[in-house]
């Protein structure tokens, strides 16, 4: 009897190994594919802000090693500003308040993390992380601090371990940063830095060296993407992780206005992005993912090539379970907003997208309805080893259909520093977003000459309607009002502010402040005009209107509506045994009744030769069977969901 159970509990252990290696997501060094599924992991930001401690850290570490690890969540994540000493006056935004080596490099703030005392970094944290069976990561933002700028700290070449010299004199760092493209939501923080320089290049080598040393496993770049697009700054960093002996997972954080088109010349580089804002636990930002998934998807972006391996278009961490606000000074205080039927749709989606799982909640205390939603076996399944996956909802693949009609789109009119597209004379039924210059819907911007010396620029709107207005903007030179801005006098030659009338007291920027919820306008903002590059724009002979900052372009298009017919989506994939998945989503403030036949399955999914006759399996979140059915119909709460795993003849 004790042979038999001493072999059980080896059975036992060896298949918990075996299906965490199976979820293993990153590069070991022996030639897998980095990402090779959507990675799964903890981070700090949606519980503890920025002000975590290494004993917090830890605490919740060892927790995810305990109870998520099985599971596949394999990376314990800390958030941005760990080298913030967490005193009086300092917040996301402040300056003069990190912790930086002689390099200019930032470095964990010894107050919260005591064991990088002595220039030990993370390295003591990253050695208990793996001793756990986790994966360690950071956040890190782009270029250099301001901090690091403005006292001018010398540049590591870590090919010699001195200061880096070049053209026979030392390099510092205010010879490669660049002010006047700060990262637009903390430009008291970080700024480029100018990657045409051998300086330039030298620095971010040497962080991600010494990130390397500190036996980093995972880093998550910020301000880079998105609104944000840095296209140098990620190639360098990802040909550096390329080539580095660490493997190191590569991620982009945020994806303000990010679309499949921007995507494409990034995915390669890296193993997983943003495609939007902060996700917070408000039932509109849920609701916003919806639009953003089905594009990706219809894009087959869904696990395409990236850094050694694969990438993941990424709907940010789940903010469930334990958490505090976003942007402030203190811990986690509160139970997530979300109820338990928002909760479901957000796994679900993010299970139906393949998006990373990075759960947000405070380990400690982690409750068993929300333990029972992550570790949900169905979801977990389909999240890594689905396929096929689309929305249906375009397919009209569920065509009969009770629901409310959609509420009418309203646009928010911003008052204070900055103001909304309506502010400037636009229809609330166009939105102006920013897109890759490659696309066709990216030209159609021409100079319109007015009386008096004025100038606009104007969007030829794509539409049939004779009677629509064009949308303008007036078109000024770039403004330069002191003796250190005058020296970008010459980058800027033939750069523009547009402006929202023709005193020119607000100007156009292309990006915004991603921390505000999915309520905010985040898209064509107006503020008091500066000298910033993501105020500087450039009208081209193609007829495109460039963003000096991202290098995107600006584009006019139509408003739609956050959800199908009757406020209903549909999303649909395919199982590694056969199975079929239908999720059925109600963005209705009303429980809704959802019905279907069978047989559009077959025509959603060809490839499978269906022959549409009945189907077998069972609702997940019910538990509901269903035996030789030839329709769906399900009464779905008020931002709930429907969830089927089928077995079809």
């Amino acid at each position: 009897m004790a042979v038999k159970l001493l072999a059980l509990s080896f059975l036992c252990c060896f298949f918990s190994h075996y299906i965490t290696r199976v979820l293993s997501e990153t590069q070991t060094g022996d030639g897998e594919m980095r990402a090779s599924l959507p990675p799964r992991g903890w981070n700090s930001y949606d519980s503890f802000c920025w002000v975590i401690s290494e004993e917090e850290f830890l605490q919740n570490a060892e927790l995810v090693a305990q109870r998520l690890h099985a599971h596949g969540y394999e990376y314990a994540v800390v958030d941005y500003l760990w080298y913030r000493r967490h005193v009086k006056g300092a917040y996301v935004d402040s300056l003069g308040f990190d912790v930086i080596d002689k390099w200019g490099r930032m470095v964990p703030d010894p107050v919260r993390w005591p064991s990088s005392k002595g220039g030990n970094g993370f390295t003591d944290v990253a050695k208990k992380v793996h001793s756990m069976g986790l994966k360690f990561g950071i956040h890190i933002m782009r270029g250099i601090s301001t901090q690091a700028v403005n006292a001018n700290t010398p540049i590591l070449d870590i090919t010699t371990g001195r200061a880096y010299v070049e053209a026979g004199r030392q390099w510092h760092a205010r010879d490669i940063g660049m002010k006047e493209r700060s990262c637009a939501w903390m430009q008291n923080g970080f700024m480029s830095v100018n990657t045409k320089l051998g300086a330039g290049r030298a620095f971010l080598r040497s962080l991600h060296q010494q990130y390397a040393d500190w036996g980093i496993d995972f880093v998550k770049h910020d301000c880079v993407f998105g609104d944000d697009l840095d296209i140098d700054e990620i190639s360098f960093v990802s040909e550096v992780l390329r080539e580095s002996m660490t493997p190191i997972l590569y991620s982009l954080s945020p994806g303000t206005s990010a679309t499949p088109a921007m995507a494409k010349d990034v995915s390669g580089l890296v193993n997983m992005y943003r495609v939007t804002g902060d996700d917070w636990d408000t039932w509109g930002d849920v609701a916003s993912h919806f639009n953003v998934s089905r594009d990706f998807s219809a894009a087959n972006m869904i696990g395409a090539k990236g850094l050694l391996g694969k990438s993941w278009p990424d709907l940010d961490m789940l903010p469930l379970g334990w958490l505090t606000d976003p942007g402030v000074n203190h811990g986690p205080y509160r139970t997530s907003n979300l109820n338990l039927d928002e909760q479901r749709t957000q796994m679900t989606l993010w299970s139906m997208a393949k998006s990373p799982l990075m759960f947000g909640g405070d380990m400690r205390k982690l409750d068993e309805t929300t333990f029972n939603l992550i570790t949900n076996p169905t979801i977990l399944e389909i999240n890594a080893f689905s396929s096929d996956n689309m929305e249906a909802s375009d397919l009209h693949l569920f065509p009969y259909i009770t629901a409310a009609e959609d509420p009418q789109i309203k646009t928010r009119v911003v008052t204070g520093q900055s103001r909304s597209l309506t502010d400037a004379g636009a229809s609330g039924k166009r939105v102006l977003s920013l897109t890759s210059c490659k696309d066709e819907d990216a030209k159609g911007w021409s100079t319109k000459a007015l009386g008096g010396g004025l100038e606009q620029v104007c969007w030829k709107e794509k539409s049939r309607s004779k009677h629509q207005a064009p949308f303008c903007l007036y078109k000024r030179k770039a403004l330069l009002t002191s003796d250190e801005e005058t020296m970008y006098n010459h980058q800027h030659q033939g750069k523009l502010h547009l402006s929202a009338t023709s005193t020119m007291e607000f100007c156009l920027s292309a990006s915004s402040n991603w921390k505000l919820t999915s309520k905010e306008l985040k898209r064509g903002s107006f503020s008091r005009c500066r000298l910033h590059t993501n105020q500087m724009w450039e009208l081209n002979d193609n007829g495109t209107l460039v963003n000096s900052y991202s290098g995107l372009c600006a584009s006019v298009n139509p408003v739609k509506a956050n959800a199908g017919p009757g406020g209903i989506r549909s999303w649909i994939a395919t199982g590694r045994k056969g199975e079929i998945y239908v999720a059925l989503f109600n963005l209705n403030p009303r429980k809704t009744v959802v019905s279907t036949n069978i047989a559009d399955l077959a025509k959603a999914l060809p490839s499978r030769h269906l022959t549409g006759d009945s189907c077998s399996g069972q609702e997940v979140w019910t538990g509901k069977d269903y035996v030789a059915i030839k329709s769906i119909s399900v009464a779905v709460e008020a931002h709930g969901c429907a969830l089927f795993v089928l077995n079809c003849s």
